[in-house]
C-alpha cells in the first residue's frame, strides 16, 4: 500500500478547512490516502498589519520549505496569498475549481454597505478594501483588524465594529456563509488577484506527485487566475497592493473568450484607475500583462504609492 500523501497546510481554521476540501477530493479522485501536515508560518505568529511585513509570501515560505525539505510532498495555499514570482523547484501543480471570488459584508443587524449609517467602523486588513471602501464616498470608517475569521465576525458581534469585510470563499469553506449581509458587487468592490481560488504545489521533480494532483485541476479556474496573477505581476505589485482584478471566461460572438476587469485605487479613496480587456482563452497571461502596461501607462504606480 502506498503511503499517505503528506498535505502541508496553515494552522488555521480556514487553512486547515480548505485543506481537508482538498484532501478528500483528492483521494476520491485517486484513491490515495491523504494526511493534513500543519505548518506554522511568519504571518501567523505576527498581530503586525500584512502590508508592513516586507515582500509577499507571508503564509508561503514557510510550506515551501517544508516541501524542499522532503517533510512534506503537497503544499496548499489560499491563491491570492502566493507571491508572483515563481518559486525555483517548485510547480502549481493544480488551481482546483475557484470558489465565489466577491468580497462580502457581515454587518450588524443584517444591514448593507448603503444602508450602514456615516461613521460606521468597519473592519478589514486589507489595502485595497480600505481604499475601495472610502472611494465609494459612503462615509464610512475602515478600522484595521488581524485575526482569525471566528475573531473578526465576533468584534461584529461585540458592537466593537459596526461590520467587517472579509472574502465570501472563506466564508463558504467555513460553512459561515449565512452570516453575509451583503455579497459585494465586483462593479462596488473588486476583488484580490486569485481571491477564491486555492493553488496544490509540489516538487518539480516529483512528476508522480504533480500527475496525481493534476487531476483536481479546474481548465478556466487557472486561466483567470493566470490573467489576475499577470497583471499583477507586470504592475510589480504585492498580494497586499490595492490592487483588484477578476477575469471571467464569458460567451462572444465567435465562442468563449477571457473578460479582464482591474482597479487601482488611492488609499484615501480620492483617485482611481478602473479597466477592463478582453482576449482569447490561451493568451490569459499575455492579456493580463498588456492591461497593466495601459493602467501603468495612467498612473497606476502613483496611486499604488499614495497614502
Amino acid at each position: 500500500m502506498s503511503a499517505p500523501i503528506r498535505l502541508g497546510t496553515r494552522r488555521s481554521a480556514l487553512a486547515t478547512g480548505q485543506s481537508q476540501i482538498v484532501a478528500d477530493s483528492l483521494t476520491a479522485a485517486t484513491g490515495r490516502a491523504v494526511e493534513l501536515v500543519t505548518v506554522t508560518t511568519h504571518g501567523d505568529v505576527t498581530s503586525a498589519p500584512l502590508h508592513t511585513l516586507g515582500g509577499q509570501g507571508v503564509f508561503i515560505s514557510a510550506l515551501r520549505d517544508e516541501l524542499l525539505a522532503g517533510t512534506i510532498d503537497i503544499a496548499v495555499h489560499s491563491l491570492k496569498d502566493l507571491p508572483t514570482t515563481p518559486a525555483e523547484g517548485i510547480v502549481i501543480a493544480a488551481v482546483p475549481t475557484r470558489v465565489d471570488p466577491r468580497d462580502a459584508l457581515v454587518a450588524r443587524d443584517g444591514l448593507t454597505l448603503g444602508e450602514l449609517p456615516p461613521g460606521s467602523r468597519i473592519g478589514t486588513g486589507s489595502l485595497r478594501r480600505v481604499a475601495q471602501l472610502r472611494a465609494l464616498g459612503l462615509g464610512l470608517e475602515p478600522v484595521p483588524i488581524r485575526g482569525n475569521v471566528d475573531t473578526r465576525l465576533s468584534k461584529v458581534d461585540s458592537g466593537e465594529l459596526d461590520a467587517v469585510l472579509l472574502a465570501t470563499a472563506g466564508l463558504t469553506r467555513l460553512g459561515l456563509r449565512e452570516r453575509i449581509t451583503e455579497l459585494l458587487d465586483p462593479i462596488q468592490m473588486l476583488p484580490a488577484p486569485g481571491q477564491g481560488a486555492l493553488a496544490i504545489e509540489c516538487l518539480a521533480s516529483r512528476t508522480d506527485l504533480a500527475d496525481l494532483v493534476r487531476t483536481l485541476d479546474d481548465n478556466y479556474s487557472r486561466i483567470c487566475v493566470e490573467a489576475e496573477r499577470a497583471l499583477l505581476a507586470e504592475l510589480e505589485a504585492g498580494c497586499s497592493a490595492p490592487v483588484g482584478a477578476l477575469a471571467e471566461v464569458v460567451e462572444a460572438e465567435d465562442g468563449l473568450e477571457l473578460s479582464l476587469r482591474a482597479a487601482v485605487t488611492a488609499q484615501d479613496g480620492s483617485d482611481a484607475i478602473r479597466l477592463s480587456a478582453s482576449g482569447p482563452l490561451t493568451d490569459a497571461a499575455g492579456l493580463g500583462a498588456r492591461l497593466a502596461r495601459v493602467m501603468l501607462e495612467d498612473g497606476a504606480n502613483e496611486l499604488m504609492g499614495s497614502t
